[in-house]
């Protein structure tokens, strides 16, 4: 059987336990959190949305950080990402002009 792609809120909330209006309040407080909203105005959340409220869950909740500071927190983490993503192609792309350099040496010498 096919994992579900999207979720209502109301299987969210059970799925987090969280209430749905804490859920539909979290929605105003941070932007990484933005369900699809259909045409009647229902939410459709992702497996990222649910795995964003579980982290901010996490942070409200059991590590105690205010909204605003588990907000900060997670952008710290987005960006901490962004720069790993970034060095990781830096690496992948020096490592691909090294073997390029190696080939073309290998290639001179037969």
């Amino acid at each position: 059987m096919p994992e579900k792609k999207y979720f209502s809120i109301q299987e969210i909330s059970r799925k987090t336990q969280v209430p749905e209006y804490t859920l539909r309040y979290w929605e105003q407080k941070f932007r990484l959190l933005r369900p699809l909203r259909l045409s009647s105005g229902h939410r459709r959340y992702t497996q990222a949305d649910v795995e964003t409220l579980l982290e901010i869950k996490d942070l409200v909740f059991v590590k105690g950080y205010s909204l605003d500071g588990a907000r900060k927190a997670l952008a710290a983490k987005k960006r901490l990402k962004k720069v790993a993503q970034a060095v990781t192609a830096t690496a992948k792309s020096d490592l691909l002009e090294s073997i390029k350099k190696d080939l073309k040496q290998l290639i001179k010498e037969l």
